[in-house]
């Protein structure tokens, strides 16, 4: 019993072509995944699904292409496309057990709980796949708790944030009132100059009018002296 991660993906490699299966393109894909040349691969499986919307077997072995090219979630989907066709419970919880895998590479590990409890669904026996949902379990429990105290953080530091908004809007409010107050006082001081000087102005006019009539007014007791002729 192997104990090891990902140690299979398929449990050996590729879903070989069912006997009598005349689609080259699985045949042709199955080649040269078996050299290594995942790329080339996937392009031989596509055209085995083009060829054969239904196969189980190009989707099946299109998702191990695009896992060897660590294109993830892609392969997730083909996975879960081929359980989806099959009706072979081996097909079904291989299909789910490297949707599993793959969901766990991409460090969705919800989603890969998920897939591997859907893979011991159709053969509960496979202990492999218990192991794998093991670890995908604690990375599960370990994800959530660091993206908790990343929330909690992230709180903390927004309230933070509010509070000194708050304490700066208090202070432009209290140096905005003092600037009214100051401005006020200002202005009363000013009316208060003004007026004293308008009193003044006044002042000084009634003293300048009273001296003006007090020219124009003939002296008191001045008589006119006539002449005799």
């Amino acid at each position: 019993m192997k104990k090891f991660l990902f140690a299979m993906i398929l449990g050996s490699a590729v879903i070989p072509a069912a006997a009598g299966n005349a689609n080259p393109d699985i045949r042709s894909g199955n080649k040269l995944y078996e050299d290594g040349k995942f790329t080339e691969s996937e392009i031989e499986y596509r055209k085995g699904i083009d060829t054969d919307d239904k196969s189980v077997e190009s989707r099946f072995n299109l998702g191990n292409s695009l896992y060897r090219q660590e294109k993830y979630e892609d392969a997730a989907l083909k996975f879960k496309e081929a359980a989806d066709l099959s009706d072979d419970k081996q097909q079904i919880s291989s299909a789910y057990h490297n949707m599993g895998n793959a969901l766990y590479k991409a460090e969705n590990y919800a989603g890969s709980v998920e897939a591997y409890k859907n893979a011991l669904k159709a053969v509960p026996e496979d202990e492999e796949t218990r192991f794998n949902l093991a670890l995908a379990q604690k990375k599960l429990k370990f994800q959530q708790q660091q993206q908790n105290q990343q929330q909690q953080q992230q709180q903390q530091e927004q309230q933070q944030q509010e509070q000194q908004q708050q304490e700066q809007n208090q202070q432009q409010q209290e140096q905005q009132e003092q600037n009214q107050q100051e401005q006020q006082q200002e202005q009363q001081r000013q009316e208060e100059m003004s007026k004293d000087a308008a009193e003044q102005i006044l002042d000084a006019f009634s003293e300048k009018e009273e001296e003006t009539r007090e020219k124009l007014q003939p002296q008191r007791g001045q008589r006119r002296l006539e002449k005799d002729w």
